[in-house]
Protein backbone atom coordinates (compact mmCIF):
# COMPACT_ATOMS: atom_id res chain seq x y z
CA UNK A 1 0.00 0.00 0.00
CA UNK A 2 2.76 2.41 0.84
CA UNK A 3 4.00 2.29 -3.16
CA UNK A 4 0.61 3.27 -4.27
CA UNK A 5 -0.25 6.69 -5.19
CA UNK A 6 -2.77 9.12 -3.09
CA UNK A 7 -5.65 9.82 -4.58
CA UNK A 8 -5.40 13.76 -5.68
CA UNK A 9 -9.50 13.96 -5.38
CA UNK A 10 -10.30 16.37 -3.05
CA UNK A 11 -13.73 14.62 -2.35
CA UNK A 12 -12.18 11.75 -1.17
CA UNK A 13 -11.82 12.92 2.54
CA UNK A 14 -10.68 9.81 3.90
CA UNK A 15 -8.45 6.88 1.57
CA UNK A 16 -5.84 4.26 2.83
CA UNK A 17 -3.03 6.51 3.95
CA UNK A 18 -3.73 6.13 7.28
CA UNK A 19 -4.82 3.06 8.11
CA UNK A 20 -8.12 4.13 8.71
CA UNK A 21 -11.23 1.97 9.15
CA UNK A 22 -12.89 2.55 6.05
CA UNK A 23 -12.82 5.03 2.68
CA UNK A 24 -15.01 8.29 2.81
CA UNK A 25 -16.01 9.96 -0.31
CA UNK A 26 -17.84 13.23 -0.07
CA UNK A 27 -21.14 13.18 -2.81
CA UNK A 28 -22.49 16.62 -1.10
CA UNK A 29 -21.77 19.36 1.38
CA UNK A 30 -23.99 17.60 3.62
CA UNK A 31 -23.57 13.61 2.63
CA UNK A 32 -20.55 11.50 2.03
CA UNK A 33 -19.90 7.82 1.75
CA UNK A 34 -17.61 5.10 3.71
CA UNK A 35 -16.65 2.06 1.91
CA UNK A 36 -15.27 -0.84 3.69
CA UNK A 37 -14.79 -4.36 2.90
CA UNK A 38 -13.69 -7.59 5.70
CA UNK A 39 -14.07 -11.16 5.57
CA UNK A 40 -12.85 -13.68 7.67
CA UNK A 41 -12.53 -17.75 8.11
CA UNK A 42 -14.72 -19.40 11.06
CA UNK A 43 -13.94 -18.32 14.19
CA UNK A 44 -16.69 -21.17 15.36
CA UNK A 45 -18.12 -24.39 14.34
CA UNK A 46 -21.53 -22.83 14.29
CA UNK A 47 -21.95 -21.84 10.83
CA UNK A 48 -25.20 -19.63 12.13
CA UNK A 49 -22.91 -18.04 14.73
CA UNK A 50 -19.88 -17.50 11.71
CA UNK A 51 -22.70 -15.46 10.07
CA UNK A 52 -23.31 -13.31 12.92
CA UNK A 53 -19.99 -12.41 13.89
CA UNK A 54 -18.59 -11.75 10.44
CA UNK A 55 -21.48 -9.71 9.69
CA UNK A 56 -21.06 -7.51 13.00
CA UNK A 57 -17.06 -7.15 12.19
CA UNK A 58 -17.65 -6.06 8.63
CA UNK A 59 -20.32 -3.16 9.89
CA UNK A 60 -18.26 -2.73 12.83
CA UNK A 61 -15.76 -0.37 10.26
CA UNK A 62 -19.23 1.93 9.41
CA UNK A 63 -19.69 2.53 13.18
CA UNK A 64 -15.92 3.16 13.91
CA UNK A 65 -16.21 6.20 11.15
CA UNK A 66 -19.11 8.07 12.73
CA UNK A 67 -21.73 6.67 9.90
CA UNK A 68 -24.42 4.31 9.65
CA UNK A 69 -24.79 1.18 7.23
CA UNK A 70 -27.17 1.39 4.12
CA UNK A 71 -26.16 -1.47 1.86
CA UNK A 72 -24.06 -4.61 2.45
CA UNK A 73 -22.66 -6.87 -0.04
CA UNK A 74 -21.86 -10.80 0.88
CA UNK A 75 -18.66 -11.70 0.32
CA UNK A 76 -18.98 -15.77 0.06
CA UNK A 77 -16.15 -18.35 -0.05
CA UNK A 78 -17.10 -22.10 0.10
CA UNK A 79 -15.85 -25.44 -0.97
CA UNK A 80 -19.24 -26.18 -2.29
CA UNK A 81 -18.29 -29.86 -3.41
CA UNK A 82 -16.71 -30.56 -0.23
CA UNK A 83 -19.22 -29.45 2.33
CA UNK A 84 -22.73 -29.23 2.02
CA UNK A 85 -25.03 -26.43 0.84
CA UNK A 86 -27.03 -26.45 4.12
CA UNK A 87 -24.30 -24.93 6.18
CA UNK A 88 -23.95 -22.18 3.70
CA UNK A 89 -27.64 -21.13 3.93
CA UNK A 90 -26.97 -20.98 7.46
CA UNK A 91 -23.85 -18.87 7.31
CA UNK A 92 -25.96 -16.57 5.15
CA UNK A 93 -29.02 -16.54 7.26
CA UNK A 94 -26.87 -15.78 10.62
CA UNK A 95 -25.43 -12.41 8.45
CA UNK A 96 -28.58 -11.51 7.11
CA UNK A 97 -30.41 -11.44 10.37
CA UNK A 98 -27.44 -9.02 11.51
CA UNK A 99 -27.34 -6.83 8.61
CA UNK A 100 -31.47 -6.66 9.09
CA UNK A 101 -30.49 -5.58 12.40
CA UNK A 102 -28.17 -2.99 11.72
CA UNK A 103 -31.28 -1.38 9.86
CA UNK A 104 -29.13 -1.88 6.58
CA UNK A 105 -30.35 -3.61 3.09
CA UNK A 106 -28.79 -6.58 2.05
CA UNK A 107 -28.12 -5.50 -1.78
CA UNK A 108 -26.72 -9.04 -3.43
CA UNK A 109 -23.16 -10.43 -3.10
CA UNK A 110 -20.36 -12.21 -4.94
CA UNK A 111 -19.24 -16.42 -4.10
CA UNK A 112 -16.30 -18.40 -5.42
CA UNK A 113 -15.40 -22.00 -5.09
CA UNK A 114 -12.49 -22.01 -2.21
CA UNK A 115 -11.15 -24.84 0.05
CA UNK A 116 -11.63 -22.87 2.91
CA UNK A 117 -14.79 -21.17 4.12
CA UNK A 118 -14.59 -17.60 4.70
CA UNK A 119 -17.74 -14.86 4.75
CA UNK A 120 -17.85 -10.72 5.29
CA UNK A 121 -19.54 -8.32 4.11
CA UNK A 122 -18.77 -5.13 1.77
CA UNK A 123 -20.65 -1.68 3.74
CA UNK A 124 -21.80 1.03 2.25
CA UNK A 125 -22.29 4.24 4.96
CA UNK A 126 -23.74 7.73 5.82
CA UNK A 127 -22.08 9.80 7.71
CA UNK A 128 -21.94 14.10 7.63
CA UNK A 129 -18.56 15.19 6.25
CA UNK A 130 -18.05 17.64 9.18
CA UNK A 131 -18.96 14.62 11.71
CA UNK A 132 -16.52 11.74 10.50
CA UNK A 133 -14.40 9.89 12.84
CA UNK A 134 -11.27 9.13 12.25
CA UNK A 135 -8.22 7.32 14.28
CA UNK A 136 -5.68 10.05 13.73
CA UNK A 137 -7.37 13.41 15.89
CA UNK A 138 -7.08 12.20 19.46
CA UNK A 139 -5.84 15.11 21.70
CA UNK A 140 -3.67 15.63 24.55
CA UNK A 141 -5.80 14.93 27.28
CA UNK A 142 -7.74 12.78 25.98
CA UNK A 143 -8.81 9.46 28.05
CA UNK A 144 -10.11 6.59 25.45
CA UNK A 145 -12.84 4.20 26.47
CA UNK A 146 -13.27 1.04 24.95
CA UNK A 147 -17.02 -0.63 24.68
CA UNK A 148 -15.86 -4.27 24.69
CA UNK A 149 -13.82 -6.71 26.52
CA UNK A 150 -10.97 -8.51 24.92
CA UNK A 151 -9.41 -11.85 24.43
CA UNK A 152 -11.33 -13.48 21.30
CA UNK A 153 -8.54 -14.77 19.54
CA UNK A 154 -6.87 -16.81 22.13
CA UNK A 155 -10.70 -18.00 23.44
CA UNK A 156 -11.47 -19.29 19.78
CA UNK A 157 -8.48 -21.31 19.08
CA UNK A 158 -8.44 -22.38 22.22
CA UNK A 159 -11.63 -24.03 22.19
CA UNK A 160 -10.39 -25.55 18.08
CA UNK A 161 -7.09 -27.13 20.37
CA UNK A 162 -9.72 -28.36 23.20
CA UNK A 163 -8.22 -26.32 25.86
CA UNK A 164 -11.84 -24.32 26.41
CA UNK A 165 -14.94 -26.29 26.13
CA UNK A 166 -17.40 -24.97 23.83
CA UNK A 167 -20.39 -23.84 26.41
CA UNK A 168 -17.97 -21.77 28.06
CA UNK A 169 -16.90 -20.13 24.39
CA UNK A 170 -20.78 -19.83 23.40
CA UNK A 171 -21.59 -17.92 26.65
CA UNK A 172 -19.87 -15.37 25.29
CA UNK A 173 -20.38 -15.28 21.77
CA UNK A 174 -23.47 -12.93 21.74
CA UNK A 175 -21.23 -10.25 23.08
CA UNK A 176 -18.69 -11.05 20.42
CA UNK A 177 -21.18 -10.76 17.56
CA UNK A 178 -22.85 -7.57 19.49
CA UNK A 179 -23.15 -4.68 16.79
CA UNK A 180 -21.52 -1.33 17.86
CA UNK A 181 -24.33 0.51 16.82
CA UNK A 182 -25.46 0.96 20.12
CA UNK A 183 -22.29 2.42 21.42
CA UNK A 184 -21.54 4.78 18.41
CA UNK A 185 -25.15 6.07 18.89
CA UNK A 186 -24.04 6.93 22.81
CA UNK A 187 -20.70 7.90 21.84
CA UNK A 188 -21.63 10.53 19.08
CA UNK A 189 -23.48 12.58 21.63
CA UNK A 190 -20.33 13.54 23.11
CA UNK A 191 -17.28 15.32 21.72
CA UNK A 192 -15.30 12.28 20.29
CA UNK A 193 -12.49 13.28 18.44
CA UNK A 194 -10.97 10.00 17.54
CA UNK A 195 -12.53 6.94 16.87
CA UNK A 196 -11.02 2.94 15.25
CA UNK A 197 -12.53 -0.63 16.41
CA UNK A 198 -10.35 -3.19 18.04
CA UNK A 199 -9.96 -5.53 15.96
CA UNK A 200 -6.61 -8.38 14.22
CA UNK A 201 -3.80 -5.93 15.45
CA UNK A 202 -5.05 -6.27 19.17
CA UNK A 203 -5.75 -3.58 21.49
CA UNK A 204 -1.87 -2.82 21.66
CA UNK A 205 -1.67 -2.05 17.95
CA UNK A 206 -4.88 -0.30 16.93
CA UNK A 207 -4.21 1.80 20.17
CA UNK A 208 -0.33 2.94 18.32
CA UNK A 209 -1.87 3.64 14.98
CA UNK A 210 -4.27 6.40 17.06
CA UNK A 211 -0.97 7.23 18.56
CA UNK A 212 0.88 7.56 15.22
CA UNK A 213 -1.96 9.20 13.88
CA UNK A 214 -2.25 12.68 15.69
CA UNK A 215 2.04 12.29 17.39
CA UNK A 216 1.06 11.37 20.66
CA UNK A 217 2.09 9.27 23.78
CA UNK A 218 -0.79 7.21 25.45
CA UNK A 219 -0.66 5.91 28.75
CA UNK A 220 -2.73 2.12 29.24
CA UNK A 221 -3.59 1.46 32.56
CA UNK A 222 -3.47 -2.57 32.68
CA UNK A 223 -5.69 -3.41 35.38
CA UNK A 224 -8.83 -0.99 33.88
CA UNK A 225 -8.75 -3.02 30.15
CA UNK A 226 -11.86 -5.76 30.22
CA UNK A 227 -10.85 -9.21 29.23
CA UNK A 228 -13.02 -12.40 28.69
CA UNK A 229 -13.54 -15.03 31.25
CA UNK A 230 -10.95 -17.63 30.24
CA UNK A 231 -8.67 -15.17 28.48
CA UNK A 232 -5.31 -14.58 30.63
CA UNK A 233 -5.81 -18.47 31.56
CA UNK A 234 -5.53 -19.74 28.23
CA UNK A 235 -2.25 -17.93 27.60
CA UNK A 236 -1.16 -19.71 30.66
CA UNK A 237 -1.98 -23.13 29.20
CA UNK A 238 0.49 -22.14 26.34
CA UNK A 239 -2.22 -21.35 23.84
CA UNK A 240 -1.63 -18.70 21.63
CA UNK A 241 -2.84 -17.22 17.76
CA UNK A 242 -1.03 -17.11 14.71
CA UNK A 243 -1.00 -13.00 14.79
CA UNK A 244 0.55 -12.25 18.35
CA UNK A 245 3.74 -12.68 17.02
CA UNK A 246 3.44 -9.94 14.12
CA UNK A 247 1.48 -7.49 15.79
CA UNK A 248 4.15 -7.64 18.57
CA UNK A 249 6.73 -6.87 15.77
CA UNK A 250 4.79 -4.25 14.31
CA UNK A 251 4.66 -2.08 17.63
CA UNK A 252 8.23 -3.00 18.68
CA UNK A 253 10.28 -0.01 19.89
CA UNK A 254 6.89 1.80 20.36
CA UNK A 255 5.41 0.75 23.43
CA UNK A 256 6.72 -0.25 26.93
CA UNK A 257 5.28 -1.94 29.79
CA UNK A 258 6.25 -2.74 33.66
CA UNK A 259 9.20 -5.56 33.99
CA UNK A 260 6.53 -7.10 36.57
CA UNK A 261 3.98 -7.96 33.96
CA UNK A 262 4.20 -11.69 33.17
CA UNK A 263 4.27 -13.13 29.75
CA UNK A 264 1.04 -14.20 29.03
CA UNK A 265 -0.16 -11.07 30.42
CA UNK A 266 1.77 -8.96 27.91
CA UNK A 267 0.26 -11.17 24.86
CA UNK A 268 -3.22 -9.97 25.78
CA UNK A 269 -2.08 -6.89 24.40
CA UNK A 270 -1.12 -8.38 21.03
CA UNK A 271 -4.30 -10.79 20.71
CA UNK A 272 -6.15 -10.39 17.52
CA UNK A 273 -9.75 -9.33 17.91
CA UNK A 274 -12.59 -10.27 15.82
CA UNK A 275 -15.63 -8.21 15.94
CA UNK A 276 -14.16 -6.23 18.89
CA UNK A 277 -15.09 -2.72 20.86
CA UNK A 278 -14.91 0.78 19.85
CA UNK A 279 -11.84 2.66 21.39
CA UNK A 280 -13.30 6.27 21.88
CA UNK A 281 -11.32 9.31 22.03
CA UNK A 282 -13.32 12.37 24.68
CA UNK A 283 -12.13 14.96 26.56
CA UNK A 284 -11.01 13.46 30.06
CA UNK A 285 -13.99 15.87 31.55
CA UNK A 286 -16.70 13.51 29.51
CA UNK A 287 -14.81 10.32 29.10
CA UNK A 288 -16.69 9.28 33.08
CA UNK A 289 -20.43 10.72 31.70
CA UNK A 290 -19.93 8.88 28.63
CA UNK A 291 -18.63 5.30 30.56
CA UNK A 292 -21.76 5.92 32.62
CA UNK A 293 -23.97 6.96 29.38
CA UNK A 294 -22.87 3.64 27.34
CA UNK A 295 -23.89 1.35 30.94
CA UNK A 296 -27.23 2.99 30.81
CA UNK A 297 -27.27 1.70 26.98
CA UNK A 298 -26.51 -1.77 27.86
CA UNK A 299 -23.11 -1.49 26.99
CA UNK A 300 -22.26 -3.12 30.19
CA UNK A 301 -18.25 -3.66 29.19
CA UNK A 302 -17.26 -0.43 28.30
CA UNK A 303 -14.60 1.07 30.42
CA UNK A 304 -12.22 3.70 30.67
CA UNK A 305 -8.74 2.00 30.31
CA UNK A 306 -6.56 4.67 29.06
CA UNK A 307 -5.08 8.67 28.35
CA UNK A 308 -3.39 10.60 26.24
CA UNK A 309 -0.66 11.84 27.94
CA UNK A 310 1.51 13.98 25.69
CA UNK A 311 2.50 14.83 22.28
CA UNK A 312 6.09 13.82 20.29
CA UNK A 313 7.16 10.36 19.43
CA UNK A 314 4.16 7.97 19.12
CA UNK A 315 4.24 5.46 21.95
CA UNK A 316 1.75 3.55 24.09
CA UNK A 317 3.10 2.91 27.96
CA UNK A 318 1.50 0.40 29.86
CA UNK A 319 1.42 1.04 33.53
Amino acid sequence: MKDLEVSADENLLVGFETSDDGAVYRLTSDVALISTVDYITPPVDDPWWFGQIAAANSLSDIYAMGGKPLTALNLVMFPSKKLDMGLLKEILRGGSEKIKEARASMAGGHSVDDNEPKYGLAVTGQVQPDRILTNRECRVGDALVLTKPLGTGVLFNANRSGKLPYPELEAILPQIAALNSIAIETALKFDVHACTDITGFGILGHSLEMARGADVQIQMVYEQLPFYPNALNMYQKGETTGSNKANRQLADGFWQAPNTMTPEAEELLFDPQTSGGLLLSVPDAEADDLVTALHAAGVDSAFRVAQVVGSGRPLVRII
